[in-house]
């Protein structure tokens, strides 16, 4: 299986908006030059054999009029000049590009060197990372979407990571025609030990020359990789920013979700705008939650609710305590109205005068006889953290299933990724077969949640290939962990993790990184049984697979490592068995939903969450001003663009006041966005807003922030087909009259239109 790239028109918009800041600049295909010869007895060879890029041509006031009309096309507010608000900085022009995560800010950055090289000749370029992690990332993926920037544009990128013991590297970078790529993390320049001080050093096997000089008389282009992690802030850069002048940059493009220190920024399209364009997963979430009953001791955890035919629907997954010839055993039961909870659990005390009530799957809860109502998510008592991480496996396999069972049939294979925090939870090498308790709990949940589920499965074609895919798959062989392995013993160890900065309470497991990134493709494969990954702590950028579908949070939970961090893992859009993205705007959000299983309450996940995201988009404009909407670029019905100018902004924001658009804060209200909805928005007065007014509700709708809620991940229910009632005379007498549709047929010659 082979991942397929194709031009997406919102990535192809960041590319342009680096690209379009230098129009006007003139193409030169490298400027040749002397390479340092250092102590090099054949130094005549080296006559004119570099070739650095060629300096920017246009002037400030050129450049920043460029700038301009990329932020109006953008919408963004306009830089009132380049001058970079830090102290240090990497280069003397700094480009931001805010991208969310799981939008292929990756993709992007590699496009924009191409799309550089194509139309002004520049082809040496430096891309930076924060970590050994990222750059295994980024490394591969330049080698996988090499054959698709073949075909776009007849070359491709050569790339290389630095290594101060490959130094050669260095005189082909220097002197090859071509895209010239040097992938290098920040531990590799700015680290006081040894091996990362050789950039800075006179280096016998190198010639007696500095490596740091001879990259730097490349003039290169930098491209940061999530800059706030390296770059400190602004009245205190780190030494790491600093070591980055030393790298003589043409230019600086930085490419985050999130940027610390904001320079001049050209492009935006951050958390909202993702889930809005549908470029990202939605989310759905399976909390936990402790609730005890009133004057009982009795065990029961509610897993979720089912509809179907029959009397004994709706029913609900109940996990209550069970008297066995082995003892009492926790058992999941399938419950409707009127059973005897005593009977079911072989007469245990706890559960005696317990019927069940009701059933609602509307509201997904249970009612009990004694008045007490459980939801779906709770639980009576206050279980251990061991029970508690073991009903999360038992969640996540179910969540698996369900989403495997509707996916398998569209050729799309499902993943779940665990997150722990420590290895020998999952693999313990004093057992004989080296399964950890989580690794067994798994073993043994998998083996009943599947056992059930095929009990439950209809007896269709579908349902029966399922099936067999299902009976096919060895337990041992379906999930597998991604650990750092001791070089001695062979065996899986914990790897480091970062205790303090952007990074903390992430894995910094290299090795690990190194083998899911290697697996990467095999592991979307359906010939490949692994389908639930578990790793250590939580994976940081530079890792993800775009078909984990469900995540389980089994590590204790801390403030250092963000919601947002570890569902970015799993946000990007899934493919198919053909490589093929899918992204159809009909049914993305269908298909593509991450579920994240937790040991807190939905409400309290899904309140932090939102709360990081809108912490997140602080530098988003939210109030309405006549200089907010002056300047901004708008797209006509024909194509055309035109800008605001003052008399279009000042009579759009009386427009906006005179209908209670917006308050007295210049906040939008909502009563615009109750007419927006219904299409009921007052016809402005003034003719020269009427001319335009259907072009600049986009202006209005960025300044609020319709923050994406997570659902709850055990609803909605589907309800199942009932044939017996569609064939019924009276519902198809009723279907016959509601089922038309209209079609619109086109007929043609097809030797005139070949002609034509």
């Amino acid at each position: 299986m082979k991942l397929q790239f194709k031009v997406q028109a919102y990535q192809t918009l960041a590319v342009d908006a680096v690209v379009d800041v230098f129009t006007g600049q003139p193409y030169a295909d490298g400027i040749k030059y002397r390479i340092d010869p250092g102590h090099n007895p054949a130094a005549t060879l080296l006559e004119d054999a570099g070739l650095r890029n060629a300096e920017i041509t246009l002037t400030p006031a050129q450049l920043l009029a460029n700038v301009h009309r990329v932020q109006q096309a953008r919408g963004l507010e306009l830089s009132q000049d380049l001058k970079d608000p830090a102290k240090k900085s990497a280069a003397p022009i700094n480009l931001d590009v805010e991208m969310e995560t799981g939008t292929g800010k990756t993709y992007v950055y590699i496009k924009t060197i191409m799309e550089l090289h194509k139309r002004y000749g520049w082809s040496k370029y430096i891309v930076v990372v924060p970590s050994l992690a990222i750059r295994e990332g980024v490394k591969k993926s330049f080698d996988i979407t090499a054959e698709h920037f073949q075909q776009l544009y007849g070359t491709k990128p050569r790339t290389f990571v630095y290594n101060s013991s490959r130094l050669q590297e260095l005189e082909r970078f220097s002197s090859d025609s071509g895209v010239q790529v040097m992938i290098i993390n920040v531990q590799a320049f700015n680290a006081t030990g040894k091996d990362a001080r050789r950039i800075y050093e006179e280096l016998d096997d190198f010639l007696s020359r500095r490596p740091i000089d001879v990259i730097a008389a490349n003039r290169p282009i930098l491209i940061i990789d999530e800059p706030q992690k390296i770059e400190g802030d602004v009245k205190k850069p780190s030494k790491s920013m600093e070591a980055l002048g030393l790298f003589n940059a043409l230019i600086a493009l930085r490419y985050s979700a999130t940027h610390k220190i904001e320079r001049t920024k050209v492009h935006r399209l951050d958390a909202v705008d993702a889930y809005n364009q549908k470029l990202v997963k939605k989310i759905a979430v399976r909390g936990i939650t402790v609730k005890h009953l009133a004057g009982s001791t009795a065990y029961l955890y509610v897993e979720g609710l089912e509809v179907g035919k029959g009397a004994d629907f709706p029913r609900a997954r109940v996990e209550l305590e069970v008297q066995t010839a082995h003892g009492i055993r926790r058992q999941v039961k399938r419950l409707s109205q009127g059973m005897n909870l005593h009977d079911i659990s072989g007469g245990i005390e706890a559960y005696k005068g317990l019927f069940i009530r009701h059933v609602d799957a509307n509201r997904d809860i249970v009612e009990l006889s004694n008045g007490d109502i459980i939801g779906a998510g709770e639980v009576t008592q206050d279980v251990t953290d061991a029970a508690k991480r073991r009903i999360q496996i038992r969640e996540v396999i179910r969540a698996h299933l369900d989403k495997e069972r509707e996916l398998f049939a569209q050729g799309i294979k499902t993943l779940s990724l665990f997150f722990i925090d420590q290895v020998v939870k999952y693999r313990d090498y004093s057992h004989e077969d080296t399964l950890g308790e989580y690794a067994r709990w798994f073993e043994e949940e998998y083996d009943e949640v599947v056992a059930d589920y095929l009990t439950q499965l209809d007896f269709d074609e579908a349902a029966e290939r399922f099936r067999e895919y299902l009976e096919a798959i060895p337990v041992r062989k379906t999930h597998q962990g991604y650990f750092s392995i001791d070089k001695q013993s062979g065996r899986q160890i914990d790897g480091s993790v970062k205790q303090t900065g952007e990074t903390a309470g992430q894995s910094e497991d290299v090795d690990a990184y190194d083998l899911i990134l290697r697996d990467k493709e095999r592991l979307l494969s359906f010939e490949e049984p692994v389908r639930f990954i578990w790793s250590h702590s939580a994976l940081r950028e530079g890792w993800d697979n775009p078909n984990v579908f469900v995540m389980g949070m089994l590590k204790k939970s801390d403030n250092t490592t963000t919601r947002r961090q570890e569902i970015g893992r799993g946000l990007r859009l899934s493919v198919d068995q053909h490589g093929e993205r899918m992204d159809n705007p009909v049914n993305v959000h269908d298909i593509n939903e991450l579920t994240v299983v937790t040991d807190e309450s939905y409400t309290d996940f899904v309140s932090a969450l939102q709360k990081e995201i809108i912490d997140a988009l602080s530098a988003r404009p939210r109030k309405a001003t006549v200089d907010y909407f002056l300047g901004k670029q708008i797209k006509l019905a024909d194509g055309s663009a035109t800008v605001l100018e003052k008399t279009l902004a000042q009579s759009l924001y009386n427009y906006l006041i005179r209908h209670d658009y917006i308050d007295d804060d210049g906040l939008v209200t909502q009563a615009y966005k109750d007419a927006r909805a219904t299409g009921t928005l007052a016809v402005p007065a003034a003719e020269v807003l009427k001319q335009v007014i259907e072009f600049v509700w986009p202006l209005v709708d960025a300044l609020y922030l319709d923050v994406p809620k997570p659902i709850d991940g055990r609803r909605p229910k589907k309800v199942p087909f009932n044939e017996a009632n569609f064939k019924k005379r009276e519902f198809q007498e009723l279907w016959d009259r509601i089922n038309h549709k209209a079609v619109y047929q086109v007929e043609f010659d097809s030797s005139e239109l070949i002609k034509n």
